[in-house]
């Protein structure tokens, strides 16, 4: 056991002597990190979208959603219920919510059409859906005056939704972690057991006493450290530069972290070890990292494809990994309701590090 933290520690005073090694270990997940958190920062858009649920059978509402619809500045998302829209919302893929109640539209006591409607906002960024409100509610009078030339028939109302106020980038960020994981694991690791092959220094240190496994985990020790300083570094970042909310235990995400490091780092010794060389290792590389990153809810999120496919992608290595970090940062999930992730990935470790170990080749 202390050989083997020998060899950790030794690695680690190299890679902190290699400045390129430090830029894009630890300052490319940062820049990554900078331009996703730009685009999901938030902020205000020329157009809406906005989920529209009419429970009035006038014609005169109906005509009014028609010609809402046909606005620029409304691009109205099919959705099939309004818990599913609230949901939508807090996720930041559509901005507001428009109900139409029964009575809009019906005629009053001088049989003119009147009624009122609700524009739902989400409370932490009420701006776009205020605005839409502000947009109908101006409509509503336009059409008001037009019909009577006097005081307004219709209203609307604001009315912010209970979602737990959390922005797209809260939302955003788990991907982003899971991404650096994954870079980290698989394009950093397999590409230095060829290069060490290559240079002979595998070889000799096969002539000691040391094992293949001591050596396994002597690496898997020095790419976790160097793993949790570049997370750690873009957690800081995520709150102090975009406010990000974190729900859960900051405890619970960094024991979440090492195991899933521990997991991807686990293909990278596996493709680097037993590759003879660098283009062995950069067609495995892709091969298994591509199919991760699209499929596991990386860059596109899971519950946009077929549901054979969601059944399917639930199982890859990655996903359990994406997954469980969104679970504790964005719903305050407890090791308990981890259980599912925890399983697949304690499976896929296994796996892994026993073939590993097995197929590792020196030279």
């Amino acid at each position: 056991m202390r050989a083997i933290f020998i060899y950790a520690w030794t690695c680690i005073k190299r890679f902190f002597r290699d400045p390129v090694a430090l830029f894009f270990t630890l300052a490319f997940p940062l820049l990554f990190l900078f331009v996703f958190g730009s685009i999901f920062r938030g902020g205000g858009d020329v157009s809406f979208n906005v989920a529209i649920f009419n429970q009035s059978k006038s014609s005169f509402s109906q005509e009014f959603v028609t010609n809402l619809t046909k606005e620029k500045t409304f691009k109205k998302v099919d959705i099939g219920s309004f818990d599913e829209a609230k949901e939508k919302m807090g996720r930041g893929e559509i901005d507001s919510i428009i109900s139409i109640p029964t009575e809009f539209g019906q005629p009053n006591q001088q049989q003119l059409p009147s009624g009122k409607l609700d524009v739902y906002y989400k409370e932490s960024n009420p701006q776009a859906g205020q605005t839409v409100a502000t947009i109908i509610n101006s409509t509503l009078t336009g059409v008001s005056q037009k019909i009577t030339g006097q005081q307004p028939l219709f209203s609307v109302e604001q009315k912010p939704t209970t979602t737990s106020n959390l922005t797209q980038f809260d939302y955003t960020i788990s991907g982003l972690l899971g991404f650096a994981i994954l870079s980290m694991g698989i394009f950093g690791l397999a590409n230095q057991f060829p290069a060490e092959k290559k240079a002979g220094s595998l070889r000799r240190l096969q002539a000691t006493p040391f094992t293949k496994g001591q050596l396994v985990i002597g690496t898997l020790i020095y790419y976790g450290v160097i793993g949790l300083l570049s997370l750690g570094l873009m957690l800081t970042v995520a709150v102090s530069v975009f406010g990000f909310d974190m729900r859960g235990s900051w405890l619970l995400l960094l024991g979440f972290l090492i195991i899933s490091i521990m997991l991807m780092l686990g293909f990278g010794l596996l493709i680097g070890g037993w590759a003879k060389n660098e283009n062995q290792a950069a067609v495995l590389s892709n091969a298994v990292s591509f199919p991760l990153m699209f499929l596991s809810g990386v860059f596109f999120p899971r519950y946009l494809m077929p549901e054979w496919l969601q059944g399917i992608t639930g199982y890859l290595p990655l996903t359990p990994v994406v997954d469980g970090i969104r679970y504790i940062t964005t719903e305050n999930a407890s090791l308990i309701d981890l259980l599912p992730q925890l399983g697949i990935i304690a499976v896929w470790i296994i796996v892994i590090y026993a073939l590993a170990i097995k197929l590792f080749r020196w030279s």
